[in-house]
């Protein structure tokens, strides 16, 4: 395996190069989804049969800490990329540490949100609004919960083996589907939270 010094460690092999393309070819794929799953909902937003609408449900608060604690994951994950470039592997282990630190309140806020919707009748049974709504916000928890798992094993894998070009790639292409989640949940922010608030 020929090691290219003067790239990056996560581009310096052709077969990470090659990695980090096809996982960018997956995130269009991801971006289909998402945008399939966005088109159902504003599509059937306004179906709220005898179920509660969005300006009903929806509560600021935690939508905000969710929001806050994702934003700052990204900022933590992109600290743990500098550091991976620097070989600093105990500051790399650290960032993304509190990068899954972060994602696992992210996900415990989101849990208690949809007990919150459970408690006010709002099931993937009650309207069109809130299956496309519920199915959105799960789509996205679930990709953040794959997340947590992946971002361990790749941890783990570091902690054991040390800064290798493997290694380096396998966490850059994490840290590029962790930026993709905050991206998604942006829009899901804007387009979904704030726009039913309003």
């Amino acid at each position: 395996m020929k090691i290219d010094h003067s790239q990056p460690l996560e581009y310096s092999t052709d077969q990470n190069k090659l990695n980090i393309l096809g996982f960018w070819i997956f995130l269009g794929a991801e971006i289909m989804l998402f945008a399939t799953l966005f088109t159902a909902y504003f599509t059937l937003q306004g179906r709220t049969g005898s179920g509660p609408t969005p300006g009903e449900i929806f509560e600021i608060t935690p939508v905000l800490i969710e929001t806050i604690v994702l934003l700052t994951s990204s900022f933590t994950i992109g600290l743990g990329v500098h550091a991976l470039r620097l070989g600093r592997k105990n500051a790399m282990l650290t960032f993304f540490g509190i990068t899954l630190l972060l994602g696992l309140v992210f996900l415990g806020v989101e849990i208690f949100e949809f007990t919150h919707y459970y408690h006010v009748g709002a099931t993937y049974q009650t309207s069109a609004f809130t299956a496309a709504l519920l199915t959105t916000l799960g789509t996205h928890g679930g990709h953040v919960t794959l997340g947590l798992f992946w971002g361990l094993f790749i941890m783990i894998q570091v902690k054991k083996r040390g800064l290798t070009p493997e290694t380096a790639n396998k966490s850059f292409i994490f840290s590029l589907y962790w930026h993709f989640l905050d991206v998604v949940w942006i829009f899901i922010f804007s387009f979904i939270y704030l726009k039913g608030m309003m």
